[in-house]
């Protein structure tokens, strides 16, 4: 398909052509990754064999491994191991609407063998905040066992730290970022922690930046002839920081009981604004309008955990665990209207949201051992979900301005306030079987009970029911080479925010979306190949995956339309599709070119996926999966100079991720970002980082093609091309450990 040039007022130019060009320059990336993942396998062969036991496939780091690197942190310490991206990742599976409701029993870091107690405030959250001086030794746990405090998914990070009658220190960090358009934002972390007898102990509190200035520009043309009909530049800023308190105390009374707590407070405004210049180029003469837009908000959560372990002497264990939070968010749109900057201006819409979402969850299980090389655990979740919203729209319309919807006519919204309960169990069992010492077997049966009532402008109650199966095999072909097949249902959480009215973020010209108290849950049969391969000598990571999902009632646009001349969609169920992929990566010491203390990584992700949609009446892809994506990174430790430096680099394979509506259809372009960094420790015993991320700038497109009447009857009627830029951001930052 040609492209269309066309010479904008002033110097610029632009390309209008479909998104799907480009398939040679990443069939190019994808045959480069393909090419540098096989050759640092065939480099991997000159590392000399390691002796070891061929059933031990648990890798462990001990402190001392870490000293020549000077680390400040876990995160430091991790950041060193190869592949260690991997064992962090685990088996993430996209969604549609990305709901996380409930704990379930999987998570890919432990601290001392254990989970905490909470989900926003989880162990992952807490590396940048432990001392490196408090490590005793990293494992990564590629099995799985009944001694394990979770499911492991892939593998497990499990951070050991020192034992010590009394100890105490105190992390900081502090920094600064400049973007683009010269502002300049501080960052820090303060964390003193430590031991105290049976006591150890977390505080920490913490400032980041949000803030984000986009420059983008659209253009829009008219078939048949691709006549210019507008133009619009967008300058959008988004002024956000984000404070954060942080706390977790653990204390171990006896040898076999152990109690600990944690807690989370975090405060977040993310104001926005946005000035929008509109050329007219179908008038005569052509005219320009300004749109701004003014977006206050305000957004705070809490969290609150405790976990409390029993071990019996036969071996058996009991917990406990609860957790209870919410979280609250208001947003305000108000748009202006002007012939120019600085001329009177017309208010002509009010949009407000607001939702505030508690959960409450208590989990217990006893596990024991049922014969030699046997373990079962048996449990039981309960966990009381609840959103509050309301949606508020106001037009410069003929009617009764309302002081509520901004002196402006109120618009009456189906399903607009709404109250939506879920109270959900999960009893759970858990089979561990140590086969042999090479092979294993985990089988896990849990069955959910949920009901859901929705209140408000809508009333309706409804109950599932579901089980939820899985099988975990894995055979150590050695010490380094392991192969992992898994098959499992499951079951994704309904986004509580699709059951009523909200903000269309797909499309600004339609401002809202209605509500559908009808969704279901989408589930997903999943079946995963894994083939993992520890180098000799710590020389690197090979991982290869496999997977296919069978996707039942998968969530996207359906046509809700009152007549073939008021078309409109909501959110819900379209049917069943399926999404086959594979993911290659390699993570390798450079020791055959004598730079031992420099790691490469490669990864690529292909993907496909359809489903048919009665919605557009052809064959589609599943949202979210895209094609995939190719990923690169190099990482050159110094010990002697005290220096490491490196870079990351990830791009999108451009194509087939569209998403429809009932009369549009939009093309989204792959993101690519490359980042920078250097960290050294110098003056004063500190450590020095610079880091430079999206440093090329990488200018974001998407493509919409909107149709007269339903998009399935092809009568295209519009094209809008549709890109934005974040500039580079540069962060330096100061780190010591006192």
């Amino acid at each position: 398909m040609k492209s269309l040039r066309l010479k904008l007022p002033g110097s610029r130019v632009l390309i209008v052509a479909p998104l799907r060009a480009g398939a040679a320059q990443m069939r190019i990336k994808i045959h480069y990754a393909v090419a540098l993942i096989a050759l640092m396998s065939a480099f991997s062969s000159l590392v000399s064999a390691q002796d070891s036991n061929e059933g031990d496939t648990t890798v462990t780091y001990p402190a001392s491994f870490f000293a020549q690197y000077g680390p400040v942190s876990v995160n430091d310490m991790l950041n060193v191991i190869p592949g260690i991206g991997l064992a962090l990742e685990g088996n993430n599976v996209p969604t549609f609407n990305g709901a996380d409701r409930g704990l379930g029993g999987s998570d890919q870091i432990l601290i001392n063998g254990k989970r905490m107690a909470g989900k926003a405030n989880e162990a992952s959250s807490q590396l940048d905040r432990i001392s490196a001086e408090q490590v005793q030794y990293i494992e990564i746990i590629r099995g799985t066992s009944g001694d394990l405090d979770v499911r492991n998914s892939g593998q497990l990070v499990n951070i050991v730290l020192l034992e010590s009658q009394s100890n105490s220190n105190l992390s900081t960090e502090l920094g600064m970022t400049h973007f683009h358009d010269g502002t300049v934002e501080p960052v820090g972390t303060f964390s003193f922690s430590g031991q105290s007898g049976q006591f150890d102990y977390l505080l920490s509190a913490d400032v980041k930046t949000g803030y984000e200035a986009l420059e983008s520009f659209e253009i829009s043309v008219l078939p048949p002839d691709l006549s210019l009909n507008d133009t619009r530049v967008f300058d959008r800023v988004r002024d956000q920081t984000t404070y954060t308190l942080n706390s977790n105390i653990s204390y171990q009374p006896t040898a076999v009981d152990r109690i600990a707590f944690n807690g989370l407070y975090s405060e977040s405004d993310p104001p926005s604004s946005l000035v929008r210049t509109i050329t007219d180029f179908q008038s005569s003469p052509n005219s320009t309008s300004i749109e701004r837009e003014d977006i206050p908000a305000t957004s705070d959560n809490w969290e609150f955990g405790g976990d409390y372990e029993h071990n019996f002497n036969n071996g058996g264990k009991y917990k406990i665990l609860f957790i209870v939070n919410e979280r609250n968010n208001e947003i305000t749109r108000e748009r202006f209207t002007s012939s120019a900057i600085g001329s009177p201006e017309t208010k002509n819409l009010f949009l407000d949201t607001s939702s505030r979402e508690r959960e409450r969850i208590v989990r217990t299980s006893y596990a024991w051992g049922l014969v030699d090389n046997q373990n079962l655990e048996l449990g039981i979740e309960r966990a009381q979900t609840i959103l509050d919203s309301s949606l508020k729209i106001g037009l410069n319309v003929p009617g009764t301005p309302s002081a509520g919807h901004g002196d402006l006519t109120p618009i009456p919204l189906p399903n607009a306030v709404s109250t939506v309960e879920e109270i959900r169990y999960e009893g759970f069992a858990v089979h561990n079987w140590q086969i042999n010492q090479r092979m294993s077997l985990e089988s896990s049966l849990l069955y959910e009970d949920s009901e859901i009532e929705q209140t408000g402008d809508t009333n309706k109650k409804r109950g599932f029911d579901f089980l939820k199966p899985k099988l975990d095999f894995r055979f150590n072909l050695s010490s380094s080479f392991q192969l992992r097949m898994s098959a499992e249902k499951d079951v994704s959480q309904l986004r509580f925010s699709d059951f009523s009215a909200a903000t269309n973020e797909r499309d600004e010209e339609q401002d809202t979306i209605a509500g559908n108290p009808e969704l279901v849950q989408e589930q997903v049969w999943r079946y995963n190949l894994n083939l993992d391969y520890r180098l000799p000598n710590d020389g690197g990571v090979l991982n290869s995956r496999l997977f296919y999902y069978d996707v039942g009632d998968s969530i996207d646009r359906i046509d809700i339309s009152s007549s073939p001349s008021n078309l409109a969609t909501t959110n819900g169920n379209v049917g069943d599709g399926t999404v086959v992929g594979l993911n290659l990566n390699a993570s390798i010491r450079l020791g055959f070119l004598n730079l031992p203390q420099a790691v490469i990584t490669a990864g690529l992700l292909v993907q496909d996926s359809y489903i048919d949609d009665p919605l557009i009446a052809t064959e589609r892809k599943v949202v979210p999966f895209d094609r995939g994506n190719v990923r690169f990174g190099f990482r050159h430790d110094v010990p002697s100079q005290n220096l490491n430096y490196g870079f990351n680099y990830r791009d999108g394979i451009d194509g087939n991720r569209p998403f429809y509506d009932i009369d549009n259809v939009i093309f989204i372009g792959s993101n690519s970002n490359l980042t920078l960094f250097a960290e050294k420790v110098g003056f004063g015993g500190f450590t020095y980082r610079m880091e430079a991320d999206n440093i090329l700038d990488h200018e974001s497109c998407r493509e919409r093609r909107r149709f007269n009447g339903y998009l399935r009857d092809g009568d295209l009627s519009e094209i809008e091309r549709f890109c934005t830029t974040n500039g580079a951001r540069l962060t330096f930052k100061v780190r010591a450990t006192f």
